[in-house]
């Protein structure tokens, strides 16, 4: 069994829900014991969660807030139970709230022929409501300030993170990390998949010490710098 709860920095966790690191959370443990999550994770990722926030002393009451990076359903799909089992409040991208309180997919990308087959297959998936929406570029009360970096593409409201106070990125599924190698999101799950690598560019503009992935483990040691590589291999590709 993989560890409940990977200490990223003091104060941050990374939470595996599906996998050692296939998809994950992360938790922000404030001084006062408060909780932030990112993310909810696929449907029964509750009972996950609760145990590594468990793993580190925390009670699911603890949790006021929970930080969705996009609604696809690996990343929303438990959010209504685990708004209900915790009590935080979930908040959103606001070109994403949508698809999450109607319980609708974001659209996929048109030219992307397998992703015509996957958005005709699912044509639904799991709601909740939403109790708040954020934008680029606010600085969320989380653990000092957590940054959002819009990023869209793989979806309209697809977000990243930066925690400024110790240097962390969280790059939802921006960028991937998928044994070891770095890369775009799969193409057939964009809604437009240029832009989705486009906008992955910002994430090589901004500092940070540490590059956490909701889609495999963590880069700790010249975390910028090996972003900004991948970034610069993919435009002289063209």
């Amino acid at each position: 069994m993989p560890p409940r709860a990977i200490a990223l920095v003091p104060g941050v966790w990374r939470m595996p829900t599906f996998g050692k690191n296939l998809i994950n959370s992360f938790a922000f443990v404030e001084p006062d014991g408060s909780v932030t999550l990112i993310d909810a994770g696929l449907r029964g990722a509750t009972r996950r969660l609760v145990a590594a926030l468990a793993s580190i002393g925390v009670q699911p009451e603890a949790v006021s807030r929970i930080i969705a990076t996009h609604a696809h359903s690996d990343h929303i799909g438990d959010a209504r139970r685990l708004r209900t089992r915790t009590g935080g409040e979930l908040h959103i991208h606001e070109h994403d709230a949508g698809y999450v309180r109607h319980g609708t997919p974001p659209p996929r990308d048109p030219a992307v022929p397998l992703a015509k087959v996957l958005g005709f297959l699912q044509r639904r998936q799991a709601k909740s409501d939403v109790d708040g929406t954020y934008t680029d570029n606010d600085v969320l009360p989380v653990l000092g300030g957590l940054r959002v970096l819009h990023t869209p593409g793989h979806t309209p409201g697809h977000c990243s993170f930066l925690h400024e106070p110790t240097g962390v990125l969280i790059t939802g599924d921006a960028l991937v990390n998928f044994r070891g190698r770095m890369n775009y999101s799969f193409a057939a799950a964009c809604t437009n998949f240029k832009m989705s690598k486009d906008t992955a560019d910002r994430l090589g503009e901004v500092d940070y010490e540490l590059v956490a992935f909701t889609h495999g483990p963590e880069i700790r040691d010249d975390a910028r710098p090996a972003v900004r590589q991948f970034l610069k291999e993919r435009l002289n590709k063209g």
